[in-house]
């Protein structure tokens, strides 16, 4: 079982940057893929960034690519997603997920689950 909590949410505004975090609790983080995700109208949910078990592969949505950036430390049990130059668009709770294989990721599939945290963006 991994418990996930996401922190770094906050209001800032247009042009602006956050770095949101998340850590996991339980044992063999670094066995877990780990992706970003926000709600998206007409989807169940938007793939926004993914990264591979060891950080050395990132993978990003079309709407954020070269924005945001997901890194991970296994030794603090903790992925960040860097946000940078934040639109208005970008207002949404965000969620992380864990999965062990990294094409469920991709695809918006995860076993675990955050609350997640809430980024607005004002204009």
């Amino acid at each position: 079982q991994v418990q996930l909590v996401e922190s770094g949410g906050g209001l800032v505004e247009a042009g602006g940057s956050l770095r949101l975090s998340c850590t996991a609790s339980g044992h063999s983080f670094s066995s877990y893929v780990m992706g970003w995700f926000r709600p998206s109208p007409g989807k169940d949910r938007e793939f926004v960034a993914g990264i591979d078990w060891g950080g050395f592969s990132t993978y990003y949505g079309d709407s954020v690519q070269g924005r945001f950036t997901i890194s991970r430390d296994n030794a603090k049990n903790t992925v960040y997603l860097q946000m940078n130059n934040l639109k208005p668009e970008d207002t949404a709770v965000y969620y992380c997920a864990a999965d062990r294989v990294l094409g469920r990721i991709v695809v918006g599939h995860g076993d675990y689950w955050g609350q997640g945290t809430q980024v607005t963006v004002s204009s």
